[in-house]
């Protein structure tokens, strides 16, 4: 995708800022920056795009997100109905890779933190035991100042970089951003089928929106996010099944028809092909093992 030019902003003598954030939902146009950034969700769900990877975020998840990928975390609906009376938090790091200099980044003791740093442009979802230990460690920076913040900085950077619980997320060929009249265009595609995408979402629509004939239009979306359109749509539509589906409040017809999907068999076709469990079997497993939504795979 094809996002802004973000600015992080930070006052003068900060090498590391930590930022926290609680509104009624997150910051929902895709957007990149020069910085580093790792994010914990303390509140919150809904969908995640980072580079070309798609998936779902709910409260305790936490990333790190490399510079200059592209990255949006758009709320479910429900956080954009009035009086909805629910908010989006989270912690931010913020800090540049060039801050720290070549010849220090280059050091036997630090030279695992730099290949961190590198990998995290495809961004990263944090796991397991690590995830626990890095929530707690970013939490308390919002207490730390100075040199005690750069410490603890470098405490959760070296317990990632020696960690078995990372999960890349976008492929390693992914582009950066262009420009931002292809931002705009995806960015007011994007909108149209989250806003609609538990109804019919016309291909015709969405490239009326992006001002192409729909031949053009496909070609060009494809390019930029490495997906046709019906499998972009598709795997919005099978996350937010997902979430349903574990929050017991549909069984699976209802799930089907409430994610846009009108035809049960093509939609269990779909949930399979993307998460590699059927719908049961995805549930069986969350009520077995799991505390939060299993990853789309």
């Amino acid at each position: 995708m094809k996002p802004v030019y973000f600015q992080i902003p930070k006052t003068s003598g900060e090498t590391i800022r930590v930022q926290y954030e609680e509104q009624p939902h997150f910051y929902d146009n895709l957007h990149f920056h020069p910085e580093v950034q790792i994010m914990f969700i303390c509140e919150g769900s809904g969908t995640r795009f980072i580079g070309d990877s798609i998936g779902s975020f709910s409260s305790g998840d936490i990333l790190l997100l490399g510079p200059n990928l592209p990255h949006v975390f758009r709320n479910d609906k429900k956080y954009y109905e009035e009086d909805a009376g629910l908010q989006a938090r989270n912690i931010s790091l913020f800090f540049q890779v060039e801050s720290f200099g070549e010849a220090f980044l280059s050091l036997p003791e630090v030279f695992p933190i730099h290949k961190l740093l590198l990998s995290s442009k495809r961004g990263i979802h944090i796991k397991g035991e690590t995830k626990k230990k890095v929530t707690a460690l970013v939490q308390q920076m919002l207490h730390l100042e100075g040199f005690d913040r750069f410490i603890q900085l470098f405490n959760i950077l070296n317990l990632l970089s020696l960690s078995k619980e990372l999960e890349p997320l976008s492929s390693v060929g992914f582009d950066g951003p262009q420009n931002d009249t292809d931002s705009k265009k995806i960015n007011d595609v994007f909108k149209y089928i989250m806003n609609n995408f538990s109804e019919e979402v016309k291909l015709q629509e969405a490239a009326n929106i992006a001002n192409m004939s729909v031949n053009a239009f496909c070609r060009y979306f494809k390019q930029h996010t490495r997906k046709t359109f019906s499998s972009f749509l598709n795997e919005i539509r099978i996350g937010h099944a997902c979430r349903l589906l574990i929050e017991d409040k549909w069984n699976i017809r209802e799930t089907a028809f409430e994610c846009g999907f009108d035809n049960i068999s093509y939609f269990n076709r779909q949930f399979k092909d993307i998460t590699s469990y059927t719908p049961s079997e995805y549930v069986k497993l969350y009520r077995e093992k799991y505390s939060s939504p299993l990853p789309l795979v």
